[in-house]
């Protein structure tokens, strides 16, 4: 970058948060390789199914509770089992990418439903 030309905000933002990560001891991210990027991307589409096939279980599930004179008692209980799947889920992927870019690589995708 040249010196004789003013620096927009947007660079003097980016040296200060660079500066403060360094205060920090923080380092940049590494840099993914193409078999990372690609493994994480398919770690993406493979919990992103589960989401939507759970979605569509709890959507199922809630409609027959609704239509069941008796069900609603039972819907803060489906409710919140759908909750815990979802977050389940989203820590399976988020923990599974985390050892993609760490470089354990060993990231398997566990079916549990």
């Amino acid at each position: 970058m040249s010196d004789d030309r003013p620096k927009s905000a947007y660079e003097i933002t980016m040296e200060k948060l660079k500066a403060r990560d360094r205060e920090r001891g923080e380092t940049a991210p590494a840099a993914l390789t193409d078999g990372q990027k690609k493994k994480i991307a398919d770690l993406r589409k493979v919990h992103e199914a589960r989401l939507a096939e759970r979605e569509i279980l709890h959507r199922s599930e809630r409609a027959r509770l609704l239509s069941d004179p008796e069900g609603a008692e039972k819907l803060k209980e489906l409710e919140e089992h759908y909750l815990g799947d979802r977050r389940r889920i989203e820590e399976q992927r988020d923990k599974a990418i985390e050892e993609v870019r760490s470089g354990k690589g060993g990231a398997r995708t566990k079916r549990s439903t």
